[in-house]
C-alpha cells in the first residue's frame, strides 16, 4: 500500500510541475537586434537597408555583360558637401582573373582619391542619389569561374568654407 501512496504521489507531483518533467529538452532563439538611427545634421544611407551585404551580377552569355548593381541613397549634409572615395581595389577576382568594376555615385566615378559627390546647396536640405555599379563592355567571354569581390564606399562631410 505504502508503494501505491509512493508511486501515486510522485505521479501527481510530475503532473502539477511539468517544468521539472520535461527539464531535458529545451530551445534557445539567439536574438540579435541593429538600429541605425541617423543623424539630422550628416548621413548618407542607401534606401535598402539590405544593400551591400549579398549583391549578385548577373553573366549574360550572349552580350559577355555583367550586369548593374543600381541602389538609391538618402543624403544630407546641414554643414556643406558630401565627398566619397573607395578603400580597397573595386573589382571582382576568380583568384587568378580580374575584373575591375566602375563605381559611380550620384554620376561621380569614384576612385582612392575624395571627390565631391553632392554639392553644399544639393545637401544641406537632403537628397536622393543613385549609386551605380558596373563592369566595362568585354567583347569576349569571360573566364568562367566564380568571382568575387569587397570594397568599402566611404563617405566625408565636408564643412562650409565660411570668409
Amino acid at each position: 500500500m505504502l508503494k501505491k501512496l509512493l508511486c501515486a504521489t510522485v505521479l501527481a507531483v510530475g503532473a502539477l510541475n511539468t517544468s521539472l518533467v520535461f527539464a531535458a529538452d529545451n530551445a534557445m532563439a539567439p536574438i540579435h537586434i541593429t538600429a541605425n538611427i541617423p543623424n539630422k545634421q550628416f548621413h548618407v544611407q542607401p534606401r535598402n537597408p539590405d544593400f551591400g551585404k549579398d549583391e549578385y551580377m548577373y553573366y549574360n552569355p550572349v552580350s559577355y555583360d555583367l550586369s548593374t548593381i543600381r541602389q538609391t541613397f538618402d543624403v544630407k549634409n546641414t554643414d556643406g558637401s558630401v565627398h566619397a572615395y573607395l578603400e580597397g581595389r573595386s573589382v571582382l577576382s576568380n583568384g587568378t582573373v580580374l575584373i575591375p568594376l566602375r563605381v559611380l555615385f550620384n554620376d561621380v566615378l569614384l576612385d582612392e582619391e575624395p571627390k565631391e559627390v553632392v554639392d553644399d546647396a544639393t545637401s544641406t536640405p537632403g537628397t536622393q542619389v543613385e549609386m551605380l555599379i558596373h563592369a566595362n563592355h568585354w567583347p569576349i567571354p569571360r573566364d568562367p569561374g566564380l568571382y568575387t569581390g569587397n570594397f568599402t564606399v566611404i563617405f566625408d562631410a565636408v564643412p562650409r568654407v565660411t570668409l
